[in-house]
């Protein structure tokens, strides 16, 4: 090492400067980890804790977890709480050690008993998922609560959440919107997300989008899909901000690049309907189909009316009744009712009138309103080229219909 660092100091008196300096410090670390090693081996447990750090991240000594979980649990055993935790992590993911999710909660205990607030986390996510000990909605609001009160952002934001959902403690609104704040005003994109979407829709705070927009932004610059989503629909709408479909376009230009399916489908409207920018048929398409390959029930219903009336693609009444049939298949009345036309019309599909009797009978079980009309007026048409027998068939269909799992 002094070799190549002299053979490097050879271009000028600053450089030699430099390299010397950083050789001093090579050695100092070296003569620190020696010292700390014998610290170590004399049974110091804040050295054998450090010395554990040391071989967990390869700093100053060759990365070796094993070797990382012998010092941690010789601290641990010593009570190190910080060896705890660490110990407890280890055998929660696995690494050094064989995974073993009720171990880790031994030594998550341990340390929370002693008040280390990342372990009092971590044991309450362990009470709250079931994880090497029984799940327990109280034991987790409990440990979360301990480590919340120290200031834990992400124990703030789990024990809003118990207070939302109503686990572990009687539902309260309002004090989730407490602690998620308390969590969001830490930065947690997560959080903020959840604060905002509150404002949004007036739950444990009164309604304000303008508040809504401005924690939305802060996740959405983190780089959080969801709030760059929500950003756009905001101006896109003018619900909060001036309406900026330029704006729009940009927030679900970012997250549709991070495979967002929603914002996939927004980008595609935005390019269909020439909001913000040029518009094309063509992209609106590429978009919605990037959504619609993901499940999105709206997107495939967009892209069969694509293919259905060849819009910014070729016609094709086969393509178009696949992705219907998709959209349907998820619970979509709209597409439902599309595919019982296809059916009965026998485009793109043979012709069947029982199919065509099944899918209209769906769409007409939906709310009412324009959709649900045209149903029962197809209904009235389908039936007439069908028996008593084959009518009984297709509702016997439409009956044990069930939607598809949401991919």
């Amino acid at each position: 090492m002094t070799h190549t660092l002299s053979h490097r100091c050879r271009r000028s008196v600053t450089t030699v400067t430099l390299c010397a300096v950083m050789a001093t410090v090579a050695v100092e670390a070296q003569q620190s980890t020696e010292e700390l090693r014998a610290r170590a081996e004399q049974g110091d447990p804040a050295a054998q804790f450090n010395l554990g750090r040391l071989y967990m991240s390869g700093t100053g000594v060759p990365q070796d977890e094993a070797v990382a979980v012998r010092w941690y649990r010789l601290a641990a055993e010593q009570g190190h709480a910080g060896a705890q935790h660490n110990l407890g992590m280890r055998y929660e993911v696995g690494t050094g050690v064989g995974e073993d999710a009720s171990e880790a909660v031994r030594w998550y205990r341990l340390a929370a008993e002693q008040g280390h607030w990342e372990a009092e986390f971590r044991l309450g996510r362990m009470y709250d998922n079931g994880a090497g000990v029984a799940e327990d909605d109280a034991e987790a609001v409990r440990w979360y609560r301990r480590s919340a009160d120290q200031g834990h952002a992400e124990a703030q934001f789990n024990l809003g959440t118990m207070y939302f959902n109503g686990r572990g403690v009687t539902r309260d609104q309002a004090e989730a919107a407490r602690w998620v704040q308390r969590a969001a005003a830490q930065g947690g994109a997560a959080a903020q997300v959840s604060l905002a979407s509150m404002y949004e829709t007036g739950t444990g705070v009164p309604i304000d989008r303008a508040m809504a927009a401005r924690w939305y932004r802060l996740a959405a610059v983190q780089g959080d899909a969801a709030a760059q989503v929500a950003l756009a629909y905001l101006y896109a709408n003018g619900l909060g901000v001036d309406q900026d479909a330029a704006e729009a376009v940009s927030w679900y230009q970012k997250a549709a690049d991070q495979g967002d399916p929603e914002a996939q489908f927004g980008l595609g409207n935005m390019y269909f309907n020439g909001r913000g920018v040029a518009q094309s048929h063509s992209q609106a398409v590429q978009w919605v189909r990037l959504a619609a390959e993901q499940g999105h029930v709206q997107a495939q219903f967009n892209l069969g009316v694509s293919y259905d009336t060849g819009t910014g693609v070729a016609q094709d009444s086969a393509e178009a009744g696949r992705w219907f049939r998709l959209a349907a298949d998820q619970g979509s009345a709209p597409a439902q009712l599309n595919l019982g036309a296809i059916y009965f019309e026998g485009q793109g599909v043979p012709r069947d009138y029982i199919a065509a009797y099944m899918w209209l009978t769906l769409a007409a079980a939906q709310e009412a309103g324009v959709t649900r009309d045209s149903a029962l007026a197809g209904l009235a048409v389908v039936a007439q080229r069908l028996s008593a027998d084959q009518i009984a068939d297709g509702e016997r269909r439409a009956q044990s219909w069930r939607p598809a799992p949401q991919q």
